[in-house]
């Protein structure tokens, strides 16, 4: 926790993101749990000592639940996206650098296509432990939904509960359809799963012996922040209390939600993005993101009220549809179409999104943003250009050749299309 509340940033004044990629073996990319050995850094004696966090400038690297994961993020909020793809980038080769030495690489995506997870999950050791170990001893994190999942978070700044109910309205509509545009993990222990999503699938259920945990992945309606404590927090820190008696895990990050509030950071993350295959795709996914959220946002008052009495039920199904078929889900709830702007009442996720980039390219200032968005609406999200490049071949030889490109995109910071 931090020692004093941060100072309070309005609403699109300030982004956070957070990238979570795979440590593996460079040449066998099978997944490789040294993130401490990444994570050092020096003590007075000379000597080198493992940390939970290594700050570079305006960036930083942090571990995760498991060993082979590693996370970059920017350290404040930035005032722009538009700088943020060649920062990252350049964190990426740093750490790609270091562990070169280590016979390691990043892998990015947002599940790894072969781990198995009974077997070679190591959680991490060292500071902070206990929250880890209280989370495999309650939930077990031998498992894809707690050892196999790399996402992108992105944290959207409020001031107040005015701009805390309007961003979260909004954020609660956008989150079904983010799975259209980021889908990245169609693949585990070698096979395709049938979702496109399947980090969404796993990390929805992984908490499912406590279900206000997780509720129905896009969160409920809520107003104010008396509300969220009230209706969200107090129910899980109940539920969990019998299993967590020395309350680890009563903290407001418990809260497995797709969005979910940061009232010690005062923002809303969004966890439902998964990695792509660099940075500049991860931030075009951001930006995108950030566009819609805005426009609904900034929607008259008569609108809000609209935003929140759609019922999670509703969201949560075309959420489930989009997580399965990505960007060929139909969508046919036209209010929820109208809400979004949408000139119709039903269409597939992968029209609703070339309608949305398409508005938000009237702005001059999105066009950095063009090609990679571009490569998705034409191509499919990452998942089915997976498994287009696959071909129905899954033996180990041809996974390793097609996520061995993926580590090569991320390393020269390019998008990923099958030749042909």
């Amino acid at each position: 926790m931090n020692a004093a509340a941060p100072p309070l940033l309005h609403a699109f004044t300030g982004y956070g993101i957070e990238l979570e990629y795979m440590i593996v073996q460079r040449d066998s990319l099978s997944v490789m749990p040294i993130a401490d050995r990444l994570l050092q850094a020096d003590n007075p004696d000379g000597t080198r000592r493992v940390v939970n966090e290594v700050r570079r400038g305006a960036l930083g690297w942090s571990n995760e639940l498991v060993m082979h994961v590693i996370e970059i993020k920017n350290l404040q909020p930035c005032s722009s996206l538009a700088p943020l793809p060649d920062a990252f980038l350049a964190e990426v080769r740093a750490v790609n650098d270091r562990l070169a030495g280590m016979g390691a690489r990043l892998m990015p995506g947002a599940m790894h296509p072969w781990m198995d997870p009974r077997s070679e999950t190591h959680v991490w050791p060292h500071d902070n432990d206990a929250i880890y170990r209280a989370y495999d001893r309650i939930f077990d994190s031998r498992s894809h939904g707690w050892a196999n999942l790399q996402s992108m978070h992105v944290n959207l700044p409020f001031a107040g509960d005015r701009e805390f109910a309007r961003l979260h309205a909004a954020i609660r509509l956008v989150l079904p359809i983010l799975p259209a545009l980021a889908a990245s993990s169609p693949i585990t222990e070698g096979y395709s799963t049938g979702w496109a999503d399947y980090r969404m699938h796993v990390y929805g259920n992984n908490a499912n012996p406590i279900p206000s945990i997780a509720g129905m992945v896009v969160p409920e309606t809520i107003t104010h922040r008396m509300a969220y404590e009230e209706h969200i927090l107090a129910p899980m820190y109940r539920d969990i209390a019998r299993l967590d008696p020395d309350h680890v895990l009563q903290e407001e990050w418990l809260n497995s939600r797709g969005a979910i509030a940061r009232f010690e950071r005062n923002a809303i993350e969004i966890r439902v993005i998964d990695t792509q295959e660099c940075p500049q795709a991860d931030l075009a996914i951001a930006a995108a993101t950030t566009d819609v959220v805005r426009h609904l946002y900034e929607a008259a008052d008569d609108a809000l009220i609209a935003q929140q009495e759609i019922l999670t039920t509703v969201l949560a199904a075309i959420f489930q549809d989009c997580i399965r078929e990505a960007d060929q889900t139909p969508i046919d709830h036209a209010d929820y179409l109208r809400l979004l702007g949408f000139p119709g009442e039903r269409c597939k996720a992968n029209e609703l999104w070339r309608f949305l980039v398409a508005r938000m390219m009237e702005d001059a200032q999105a066009q950095q943003w063009r090609a990679p968005l571009q490569t998705m609406l034409d191509h499919g999200p990452l998942a089915r250009r997976i498994l287009r490049a696959i071909g129905g071949d899954f033996s180990r030889s041809r996974l390793q050749a097609v996520y061995g490109r993926l580590c090569d995109c991320l390393e020269d910071g390019t998008m990923f299309v099958e030749a042909g």
